[in-house]
Order: structure tokens, then sequence, then C-alpha cells
């Protein structure tokens, strides 16, 4: 508000109280001037001067005392009630309070929201300032780099992180590509980065990249595997053929013997070609592509057909069969119980025995397979589902099979919402059970 005393003079809330307080001690003084004489009159207008002296001394030590203290801004209560200039000063003071506790509510709060957003994060983040002391750090982050930030914020992070390669990485300050970091103990790797971050902070941003890792690795294992499943049979056949090529005259006996090994390794390739093709098609869909109704016992059938001839008298086949119903792609179960009986048929020394049974499970149904081949070692097992892996190479090798089978047993039964379930004790036999969910069974 502004109030126009005179033209030119522009009065306003604060100037006016002012200027009315001065009028009166020089009414009171002119008064007594009049009254009582021009000594009077001095001593009332240095009175009343002293008693507003005093008063805005009085205002003036009360906010003094208030902004000296630390927490004054929690403290604008305590601010007594004042007049004229006082008085604007103070609402002026309680208002920006107001607009502070506004202002620091709305920054609380962003920082709680960034503060979650970061912990929710899959990548570790750490806040170092410029002496590499942590200042902050993510849940993710104390995962990867074994840190607590309730215990270890304010320490140098290099005393934290004991690792050769990451005291290396921060003492090079070549931050241009991220540090990969193995963890031997816990089966991990992480990437860690610095990041600029502000003028005097650094940031440091960690991923764990185990599961990339893992599939890179099976990447390489896999072109070398098929490379090297390719390379021998088609060797052998090259061989033979330069062979034929060198000596046309070679006897019919010879030459039908070497048309016999050429014709095995050419349906070895052909085997693994296939194979691979199914394992591809299984892996790249998440589910059958055609469902149909069938009886369980008829596929058991088939397969037990299949793995006699495989067997070819060589082993005791024993079925015991539950007539059930099931729901799925007949083509990928056969191919799946066909693949763990010709597994038994292989891995079992002529003489030996071999169990097929289908029947009920607590969750479904199962298909299980028995032998008493050799058995598998448990350091094995996590791994024989993978495409290749072999427990013993030369073996596996001699009896025809292409290390793909219970890979594509696992992806077929995965993709009916099965699972395989594996027993074995090196000497006494091996245990392959395939159990589907109830949902399969009709």
């Amino acid at each position: 508000m502004r109030i126009r005393v005179f033209p030119g003079v522009l009065l306003d809330r604060f100037w006016f109280p002012v200027w009315y307080r001065f009028g009166i001690v020089a009414f009171f003084a002119l008064v007594a001037d009049t009254a009582f004489g021009h000594t009077a009159g001095l001593l009332a207008a240095v009175f009343g001067l002293a008693v507003l002296i005093g008063l805005h001394l009085f205002y003036l030590k009360k906010v003094a005392d208030w902004i000296q203290r630390p927490d004054a801004l929690d403290h604008v209560g305590e601010l007594p009630a004042a007049y004229g200039a006082w008085a604007t000063v103070f609402s002026e003071l309680r208002r920006a309070r107001r607009r502070d506790d506004i202002q620091r509510g709305e920054v609380a709060e962003t920082l709680n929201r960034f503060i979650e957003a970061s912990s929710a994060l899959p990548d570790g983040i750490v806040i170092l300032d410029r002496g590499g002391l942590i200042e902050w750090c993510n849940p993710s982050a104390e995962k990867h780099l074994g840190l607590d930030l309730a215990r270890d914020r304010g320490f140098l992070i290099l005393n934290l992180v004991r690792v050769p390669a990451f005291t290396e990485y921060l003492m090079r300050a070549d931050f241009r590509e991220p540090l990969t970091l193995n963890d031997p103990v816990a089966n991990t790797t992480v990437s860690v980065q610095m990041l600029p971050f502000q003028e005097t902070r650094r940031m440091i941003v960690s991923r764990d990249i185990t599961r990339f890792t893992r599939m890179e690795t099976t990447r390489r294992d896999f072109i070398a595997n098929v490379s090297h499943e390719l390379r021998t049979p088609l060797t052998v056949v090259g061989g033979f053929l330069e062979q034929l090529i060198d000596q046309p005259d070679i006897a019919r006996d010879q030459r039908l013997r070497i048309e016999a090994i050429m014709l095995d390794q050419t349906q070895r390739m052909q085997r693994l070609i296939e194979d691979l093709l199914t394992l591809s098609r299984l892996e790249t869909q998440s589910g059958p592509e055609r469902e149909e109704d069938f009886s369980a016992e008829l596929l058991v059938d088939l397969v037990v057909a299949e793995t006699r001839a495989l067997s070819g008298g060589q082993h005791a086949i024993s079925i015991e069969s539950t007539p059930l119903r099931l729901r799925g792609a007949m083509d990928e179960l056969r191919s799946a119980f066909a693949n763990l009986t010709s597994n038994a048929v292989r891995h079992t020394p002529p003489g030996g025995s071999i169990s097929i049974t289908l029947g009920s499970h607590p969750e479904g149904a199962h298909f299980t397979v028995t032998d008493t081949g050799p058995g598998i070692a448990p350091e094995h097992l996590p791994r024989i589902t993978e495409r290749f892996y072999r427990v013993d190479k030369s073996r596996s090798r001699e009896t025809g099979g292409t290390g793909l089978g219970l890979a594509i047993v696992k992806h077929a039964l995965a993709r009916h919402g099965g699972r395989l379930e594996i027993e074995s004790e090196p000497g006494k036999g091996s245990t392959f059970r395939a159990i589907l969910p109830m949902l399969r069974v009709l």
C-alpha cells in the first residue's frame, strides 16, 4: 500500500510509521517548547528520540539474536510483536520462513524421489568427494562392491574395495573404458566405470554383467563345439574321397567299407544339423505352435519301439505305463522322451537294464528313464543339460551322440511348463525324470 502525501513523495507502509513517530516526537517537543521554553522542548525532543532509538535497538537485538541461532528458521514464532517498520520486517521474515518451508519440502521430496529411484536401479551408483571418500551409494552398489552405506560413509573407497585392478584403475585416471571385476567366490562379473560428476565429486557406476558374460562364453563355446563336431566327420569324409580319387581301382570290399564309414559320418552331420535346428526352434519360441490331446501310452509305445531298435537286443528294457492323456505338442514331447531313452541306451553297457515309467506325479505326470550305466559324478550334474557338454567326450562320440539331446529335453519341457530332474551316482546308474504340470494332464 502506498500513500501520496504531497506531489513527488511516495510514502509506503514502511516509511509512513517512521515519519508518523517522528512527527509525534516533534509535536510534543513543540508543545513543551511553547509551554515551558526552549530547554523543555529540547529535552522532550531528546527524550522522544531516545525512546525511538531504544525501541529500534531492542528490536534489532531480537533479530540479531534470532539470526545467530543455527536453527533460526525453526523458531520464527519467537519473534516479538512489533510496531511500525519493525512490524513490516518481522512480517517479511515470517513470510520468508513459510516460503523456505515450502522450498525445503519440495527439495526433500525431490531428494527422496531421487533416492527411491536410485535404489530401484539395477546399476550401482557411488558418489565420491574430491578425496575419494564415499558420500552416498545405492543398494546395487553395496551388492556389487561389498559396501555398506551406513558403515562406510566418509571412508576412502580404496580402503574398502581391495582389488588391485580397481586400485590401478582409479590411480591411472583413464576412465574412457569400464573396468571388469570378477568375483570367483560369488561367481559374478561386474563392470565398473568412473564418470564426471560436478567439479568436486566423482561418480562410480557399476553393472552386473554376469549374465552377458556367460552368454558370450556360451556363444564362443557353441561356435567352437559346432566347428569341432562338424570338422571331424568332414575330415573323415574328405580323406576317404581323396583316397577314392587317388585309387580308382581300389578293391570292392575296401570301397564298400569306406562308403559305409562315409555314410555313417554323413548321417552324423545330418543328425547334428537336425538337432541344432530343433534346439533353435525350441529356444526361439515361447510355447508349442500346435497343441493337441493325445494318449501318453501311445507316445510311450512309439518311444519304446525306437529304443528297442536302437538297443538291438543288447539291453533289458522294461516299461511301466499308466493310462494318461496329455495336451501339448506331441512331436516335441516325443523328441524329449526319445532323447532320454536313447541316452540311456548309449551310456548303458551291453547286458545292462533300462526301466521306462510313465505315471502320475504330485505335480501332474512324469516320464522316468532309469539305467544301470556308469552314472554321473556330482560336479557334472549342474551343466549336463548345456549344449555339447559331455561327461566323457570320447565315449559320447563313439556312441553317436551329438551333445544336444538333454538341451533339447530341457527346452521342450520348459515350453510345456515342465522340468527335468536328474539323479545319479557314479557306478550305480542314473535316473532322468521329465515332469509335466497338472494343466498338461487331461
